[in-house]
């Protein structure tokens, strides 16, 4: 494993001194590990979501001490987006009075939701994972707040609907599935079978094995030649720029080809150029730079030299996304700080502020973020929430916003969110019950 840690707000790593570990982080802080991947073939998006993330708890303790007067305490531990080295961080770390994980892998989420319960940490997979967590009365420590994979491929399919004007018209349509070959572009994909039952539309897939993600010239004629209306990508890391190039090479109308949220980079729309022009990507945070809380950022981190951000990232949509995954966190500290009574916290405590998470528009525009997320809110019974999301679009030179805030197919994705969190208690039982008050 390779640890980074920042204690009381000091980069060590990056002014070269030895890594500090963190004995005692309860005793000093509030302790959050980060398991990052800045390494590897999954690097090119994890290095924007790391330094998001650091970053804004960095803006916190600078601005104001940390949160509710107690200091963020910081430690990076690299992953390589390896399920394997993701538990070997999760075990290396749970015990330093860890409030909280976020694997950045649904294949370490799924390893990581049977301990939860068991070590009292809860886990926030913010818009990945398993998708039946979203039902918290079975899985009280998860939490996939603001979204699940399953209501962004609903968002996606309604918005082809009405492109096709009617959802009745996809009828007869084919869409390609293009999705890396892994426990993430795998869990869609009960949905999506499940939505051309009723629909009517015919799916074809084509999986992406992690070592061939820089090699997909196959999938890509299979596309030209099975001729789908639309395709769908579930990619991530450097499958989604290659994906992208091989679109455009092979000239598939990129104006049909969208893709999930973490499909969404600016690196990855500027492989294909000017060629990738009308491709399409759900979000759910903001884009740009034009925030008080990114200005802030700017100021106390960025040109302090506090990140490992550069000037040309500084607030791409991935380094957002990490920006809204810390908004997450800190809500839910200063959320259990208030319901707890207590500044320094501990797991359960944080489990407690993320089942009464409620960012309104008027708590948005207070910490200087007006505009950058749909207002959210989770519940005991739903910890997604299946909140609306926006689709992006590439002009060829950047991201622009191509909708307004799309709302989900809840009536349809609900039911099968809490089928799916049955059978999954029933492939692993006994699955305890839970024990846990609702705190609201």
């Amino acid at each position: 494993m390779n640890f980074k840690a920042i204690a009381l707000g000091t980069a060590l790593a990056l002014g070269g001194a030895a890594p500090f570990t963190v004995q005692t982080a309860a005793a000093e802080g509030n302790y959050i590990p980060l398991l990052t991947y800045r390494t590897g073939a999954f690097a090119g998006s994890g290095i924007h979501i790391a330094n998001g993330m650091y970053d804004y708890l960095q803006m916190l303790n600078e601005r104001d001490g940390g949160i509710g007067g107690v200091k963020i305490l910081l430690e990076e531990c690299e992953t390589g987006y390896d399920p394997q080295k993701g538990m070997e961080c999760y075990e290396a770390t749970k015990g330093k009075g860890a409030l909280m994980y976020n694997p950045y892998s649904t294949g370490t989420t799924l390893q990581i939701i049977p301990k939860a319960g068991v070590d009292k940490i809860p886990v926030l997979s913010m818009g990945y994972g398993l998708s039946a967590a979203a039902v918290g009365n079975t899985f009280p420590w998860v939490f996939n707040v603001p979204d699940t994979y399953w209501d962004g491929l609903s968002v996606i399919i309604k918005y082809i609907g009405e492109q096709e004007g009617g959802m009745d018209k996809l009828k007869g349509k084919k869409i390609g599935y293009i999705f890396l070959d892994a426990g993430f572009g795998r869990e869609p994909i009960p949905l999506l079978e499940q939505l051309s039952k009723d629909y009517g539309f015919e799916v074809t897939q084509y999986p992406v094995p992690a070592k061939e993600m820089q090699n997909q010239s196959s999938q890509w004629l299979n596309i030209r030649r099975d001729r789908p209306d639309y395709v769908i990508m579930w990619g991530w890391g450097a499958m989604n720029p290659t994906a992208i190039k091989e679109a455009v090479k092979t000239r598939f109308p990129m104006d049909k080809m969208i893709g999930v949220w973490w499909s969404a980079g600016d690196d990855d729309a500027a492989a294909g150029g000017a060629g990738a022009k009308g491709y399409k990507a759900l979000n759910i945070s903001g884009l740009g730079t034009d925030y008080p809380a990114l200005a802030d950022i700017k100021k106390l981190v960025v040109d302090a030299r506090k990140s490992q951000t550069t000037e040309a990232n500084f607030g791409n949509v991935l380094y957002n996304r990490g920006v809204l995954n810390s908004v997450l966190m800190a809500e839910a500290i200063r959320t259990a700080q208030e319901k707890t009574g207590k500044t320094v916290l501990t797991g359960e405590d944080v489990r407690i502020g993320l089942e009464s998470l409620n960012i309104t528009a008027e708590r948005l525009e207070e910490i200087g973020l007006a505009g950058f997320a749909h207002p959210m809110k989770v519940t005991c019974e739903d910890h997604a929430g299946s909140h609306p999301v926006y689709i992006q679009e590439w002009d060829g030179t950047k991201w622009v916003k191509a909708t307004d805030w799309i709302e989900p197919m809840k009536d349809v994705v609900r039911p099968l969110l809490e089928a799916a969190a049955k059978e999954y208690t029933e492939k692993n039982a006994p699955w305890p019950a839970r024990t846990e008050p609702c705190p609201n």
